[in-house]
């Protein structure tokens, strides 16, 4: 891997007198001692019927394509139905009760495991990946299909987030992973805990937090989108290009560039058009 400038990566608690929208000050704590946080309801039952039909249109569009399941990275820049979930208000709100009330979406990454997919998601912490800082982002892995144990729902490692960043090292073929980078010896930080969702829900994780996911060996999809958001503070290290959307407040420095609300849900390319430098920073699963 190549050297990257200097990041501040560390985890930043929420402090806990915040003014809240959806989170109790017990779950505040929780997030801040466990790193995440899983099971908050945000969309109703016929919003769960309506995404779901949205990724089953998106996911057929891709296959025509010739991409696989995992290679919807960042089409928030392409689909109109990505892009009004990244801003739906509900979810927003839990947002806003980790970040504050100035924050922007700069990726996604649609996590589809088909039944019976052998590929696994290896331990790793997302802010390695990414070439941001400070580490100041939490994803919000929202459920288009429901996760359990069964059918491989993204487990954790609670705590692991106030460790650091730790060492990564590239994957081997044999160990399946739909990402590229793997840390070792995870479970020598902690028990495992699974972040079961019902379709609808969301969780909250830091991206220091460990975290992956196991091969679907059930006959039920795992459909999830895991949505990117940062403080208005946050920059690509070494500089660049940087739009995105503007969740919530205003970037005082005008750093982040407004992404408009795209026009339709078709998917035109296999590679989002994004600038260079953004691309390295938010296309985090492309190998190198």
């Amino acid at each position: 891997m190549q050297t990257q400038p200097h990041r501040d990566l560390r985890f930043f608690p929420v402090p806990e007198d915040r003014a809240r929208r959806r989170l109790s000050a017990q779950q505040v704590r929780d997030f801040n001692a466990r790193g995440y946080l899983a099971g908050l309801p945000v969309f109703a039952p016929d919003e769960v019927v309506r995404n779901r039909a949205a990724f089953d249109d998106l996911l057929a569009q891709a296959a025509r394509l010739g991409m696989h399941n995992y290679q919807l990275t960042n089409y928030e820049r392409m689909c109109a139905c990505i892009h009004d979930l990244v801003t739906a208000p509900a979810l927003l709100d839990h947002v806003a009760d980790i970040l504050g009330d100035a924050f922007v979406c700069w990726g996604t990454h649609c996590f589809c495991k088909m039944p019976g997919d052998p590929k696994a998601v290896t331990w790793h912490q997302d802010a390695t990946y990414w070439n941001l800082s400070p580490s100041k982002t939490v994803t919000a892995w929202l459920a288009i299909d429901d996760a359990d144990v069964g059918n491989s729902a993204v487990r954790v490692i609670p705590g692991s987030h106030l460790l650091g960043p730790l060492p990564m090292r590239q994957s081997r073929d044999d160990e399946n992973n739909a990402l590229w980078l793997t840390t070792d010896g995870a479970e020598g930080h902690g028990a495992a805990e699974s972040m079961c969702l019902r379709a609808g829900e969301i969780s909250l994780h830091t991206d220091l937090l460990l975290h992956d996911s196991l091969p679907n060996t059930s006959t039920r999809r795992r459909c999830g989108l895991a949505i990117r958001y940062c403080t208005t503070d946050v920059r690509i290290a070494g500089g660049g290009g940087r739009s995105a959307v503007i969740c919530r407040g205003v970037d005082p420095e005008g750093y982040w560039q407004p992404m408009p609300r795209p026009d339709g849900d078709t998917i035109t390319a296999t590679t989002v058009p994004v600038e260079t430098s953004v691309s390295r920073a938010v296309d985090a699963y492309a190998r190198p």
